[in-house]
């Protein structure tokens, strides 16, 4: 019998569902439940949009939710949104394959907001990742959803927090979900907040798997946002302290979560300031 190549397409197919749901369930799948369960991220009903980015970790994330959605009891809904803020051609179809290979139905808006940024001074990718969110949340809104789901994972989550008091003079995190300011009704749920980066290169090499990187136009230009090289050098720290401490990234992420006030000389709720000395 004649092997065609649709054949061989749904033998891939098979292969790669299997990798989630077997070969990588523990890495993945497992994760990937527990902090939808753990931090409450799913409720009956809700309409869902997976937000594409068209890197490693987005295209996961809809496998995964597509994979819960076949086993889990809760009723809800997904829409797998693409957003193409000025992407090249060739980024564009990249992007379209891997969904076709997936088996992502995606639907694509376009923003345009490369052409924007580009024209403004200051940090192109602060305002890129601004204008990118409300977009993302005035399109999941207009399409019926009540939550857009974002594929931050657990390296995110640390490099955030290194970052935010090396950098920026503060305690804070990364959250695994928030309600929306100006969007009523809206939340954000980032339900690979417990994945590790190293299992999602692991998962996308062994099904050879190719995805675009950062496709903005400012990746090669000179100004290009220093935050990004910021991220790197945190990166870097953190393997390098790990070669001594081994427990080093899962005490960054519990430290957010073991904070004790009344050692703490000054914290911020609700914009208001509250210094020890009020109940000294």
């Amino acid at each position: 019998m004649k092997t065609t190549l649709k054949d061989v397409d749904e033998k891939w197919k098979k292969e790669m569902q299997k990798s989630i749901s077997k070969t990588f369930k523990k890495e993945l799948m497992s994760p990937f439940c527990k902090a939808i369960n753990q931090y409450d991220m799913i409720k009956p009903d809700d309409r869902i949009a997976v937000c594409i980015s068209g890197g490693k970790d987005s295209m996961l994330m809809g496998r995964l939710f597509l994979e819960l959605k076949r086993h889990n009891k809760i009723p809800f809904e997904l829409v797998f949104l693409v957003m193409d803020p000025g992407y090249n051609e060739l980024n564009k179809q990249v992007i379209i394959n891997n969904a076709r290979k997936l088996d992502l139905p995606i639907e694509i808006f376009n923003a345009n907001i490369f052409d924007y940024v580009y024209t403004q001074k200051g940090s192109p990718c602060y305002l890129c990742a601004r204008m990118r969110r409300g977009h993302l949340y005035c399109k999941a809104q207009e399409l019926g959803c009540n939550k857009i789901a974002l594929g931050h994972h657990y390296d995110d989550v640390i490099e955030t927090i290194l970052m935010s008091m090396l950098y920026g003079g503060q305690v804070q995190t990364m959250m695994p979900k928030l309600k929306s300011a100006n969007f009523a009704g809206m939340e954000l749920i980032r339900p690979m907040y417990l994945i590790r980066e190293e299992d999602i290169i692991r998962w996308r090499d062994h099904n050879n798997l190719h995805f675009i990187e950062c496709a903005c136009r400012f990746s090669d230009e000179a100004y290009h946002d220093k935050s990004l090289s910021k991220r790197k050098e945190i990166k870097h720290l953190i393997a390098e302290l790990k070669k001594s401490n081994p427990y080093v990234e899962n005490n960054i992420f519990k430290s957010v979560m073991n904070v004790s006030l009344d050692s703490i000389i000054e914290y911020k709720k609700d914009d208001q300031r509250h210094n020890f000395l009020d109940e000294y």
